[in-house]
């Protein structure tokens, strides 16, 4: 995650206030480098708002993206109301064209802003944006394979480097990671082990959003790909610098490396997806990296895993985030029907009928 020091930069065109708001989710909230970047363009873009709605810059849509705000003070800050955030939102939906989701999250950006101005610089006593409503958000299932496409996709991995993108596949979709979670791991990450009954088990340590860190148990599929890649002769794992896998002058504690014996990017990771995808016939579903996290969470919940052990596997703060994944398909529901005991009771005739 990027810290203060090596962040600075990105934020120098940023008024004062909003620099503070943002290092304080990045480093005491420990928000993501992707959140935190959204909060700040999407605070940008209320700014800019803000100084064509004074009559401080141009309304031409063709300048909106050059209007600098490192001019706007804490009176323009304070002298927003709920009725500007409100009207900014219109502004978003008719002018810059922002979908229903991109809207929300502003209004969203708009809201954690104003309640640490509120909580933390006290600059209101109450934070004039409490009661913004937020434009709702579609329902939407998330895309998945099932597990047909699942099984087909694992037998199509035929890279450059198969071993080991058998094991970043089998790992997406048998643990639901994340892919910066994935990208992340270390070697010492995985640990070999015995539970209470003395049987050998490995389980893997993944730090997740807001540096939370949760182990995850690793399943005979994942074990064997594991161990196929990094020992594929031996029964140690840690042997893999004796093996040549990994260069010794350049040395690295990642699981997953690249071609030059560095920690593997998340590009490389997502071409490698994208690949496994084209060559099973998959290519054209719009299903990315993230699909696969949607994939794992789906057939584990849909093959009987409860709901509060899902969210911790896959490190959701709130249940209520877990639970996008109990949707189940449409067969399942038609043969839950069918199997209501009173599914073939049948209506009984009256005497009127039996004359």
């Amino acid at each position: 995650m990027q810290t203060h020091s090596n962040s600075a930069n990105y934020y120098d065109n940023a008024p004062q206030s909003l620099k503070d708001f943002i290092y304080y989710e990045q480093i005491v909230k420990g928000r993501s480098e992707l959140t935190v970047k959204n909060y700040y363009s999407d605070l940008r873009t209320f700014f800019r708002y803000i100084k064509i709605r004074q009559g401080r810059a141009s309304s031409d849509p063709s300048e909106f993206t050059n209007i600098d705000i490192r001019d706007i003070t804490d009176e323009d800050i304070k002298s927003a109301d709920l009725q500007t955030a409100q009207e900014f939102l219109i502004f978003t939906a008719n002018e810059r064209k922002n979908d229903r989701k991109a809207r929300y999250r502003k209004g969203v950006s708009l809201r954690q802003f104003y309640k640490f101005l509120t909580n933390n610089k006290h600059m209101f006593d109450v934070s004039p944006m409490a009661n913004l409503e937020l434009t709702s958000q579609k329902s939407a299932l998330p895309k998945h394979l099932d597990l047909e496409q699942a099984v087909e996709m694992l037998s199509h991995v035929e890279t450059s480097d198969k071993k080991r993108d058998y094991c970043i596949v089998t790992f997406f979709l048998n643990c639901g990671m994340r892919l910066s979670e994935l990208v992340g791991i270390d070697l010492k990450d995985i640990r070999r082990t015995q539970n209470a009954e003395g049987q050998e088990i490995y389980t893997l340590k993944v730090l997740g959003k807001g540096n939370k860190e949760r182990i995850i148990y690793l399943n005979k599929a994942c074990v064997n790909a594991y161990l196929d890649y990094v020992a594929p002769d031996r029964t140690d794992p840690d042997i893999r610098a004796a093996e040549g896998l990994r260069d010794m002058s350049a040395p690295t504690d990642a699981l997953f490396l690249s071609k030059r014996k560095t920690r593997i990017s998340n590009r490389r990771v997502q071409q490698v997806v994208e690949e496994c995808f084209k060559n099973c016939g998959l290519d054209n579903l719009g299903l990315s990296v993230h699909k696969l996290r949607h994939t794992a969470a789906t057939l584990m919940y849909q093959n009987g895993v409860d709901i509060r052990v899902l969210k911790e596997i896959l490190g959701h703060a709130s249940l209520s985030t877990t639970q996008i994944y109990t949707h189940v398909s449409s067969s399942q529901m038609e043969n839950a029907m069918d199997q209501n005991p009173l599914a073939k009771v049948k209506p009984q005739k009256s005497d009127k009928e039996d004359k």
